[in-house]
């Protein structure tokens, strides 16, 4: 028994060191993706947003991705949780207005206000303006006023006097207006969706979902817009 003493602790010496290795492997492969992400063989990706100090989605390079010739049942729906004082959210917004206008009605999008308060003074106001707006049925427009404008109100010590402005420029009951803003309505919808894009892992914007899956920041781009919008028509394309 002396004789096999020593090959017996060797042995246990190996599988001691073959279990740590194992381990150390499974700490460095990270965390399981998300049910919610796209395969990597189906680009474009999804993982983290980026935050609104990074880079914004830029076309000047990018390739016009045409839209497959399919019929679908039910339009693709593209989610955007965007802050309107964000830069990059405001760089995104006319490729949005391009995609929609090519797409019609087989896109449809849906934003969710996500304002960065404490990077943004006046994101959390702008979100107001245009819930307050939707009260009166001038949701979008509101939104396109706000994201086209970004520059002249973003730093605006009340920013306000610029939202009335607008709102009577869309025709809009004013009295009506300066009330919805400081509703509780208007804060509970704001709320539901800082809520609703913090459950689904939004820390950042803008953050796209298609059809649910995140869109990976590096990706929101005109190119990887379109990519997986197309992805999801020909995954609901039917015969």
């Amino acid at each position: 028994m002396k004789r096999y003493l020593p090959l017996i602790i060797i042995a246990i010496v190996l599988v001691a060191a073959l279990a740590s290795a194992a381990v150390l492997m499974r700490k460095k492969s990270g965390p399981a993706q998300p049910a919610n992400v796209l395969n990597e063989a189906e680009k474009p990706a999804m993982s983290s947003p980026g935050s609104a100090a990074e880079a914004a989605p830029s076309s000047s390079a990018e390739v016009s991705i045409p839209k497959p010739n399919v019929k679908v049942s039910s339009p693709v729906v593209l989610e955007e949780f965007g802050d309107y004082q964000c830069p990059p959210c405001g760089m995104l917004y006319p490729e949005l207005k391009k995609i929609e206008a090519d797409y019609g009605d087989q896109l449809r999008i849906v934003f969710h206000h996500f304002p960065l308060t404490k990077m943004h003074k006046n994101a959390l106001a702008a979100a107001h303006a245009a819930e307050a707006a939707r009260n009166q049925n001038r949701f979008w427009e509101m939104h396109d006023r706000l994201y086209r404008n970004q520059k002249s109100w973003a730093e605006a010590p009340d920013p306000r006097p610029t939202f009335i402005s607008y709102a009577q420029e869309l025709g809009l009951n004013i009295d009506k207006f300066v009330r919805d803003i400081d509703s509780a309505e208007v804060d509970q919808r704001i709320n539901a969706d800082i809520e609703k894009g913090s459950s689904m892992g939004v820390n950042g914007t803008p953050t796209v979902f298609i059809e649910g899956q995140m869109l990976r920041y590096e990706h929101t781009t005109p190119e990887g817009l379109r990519r997986g919008i197309n992805l999801m028509l020909e995954k609901k394309a039917v015969s």
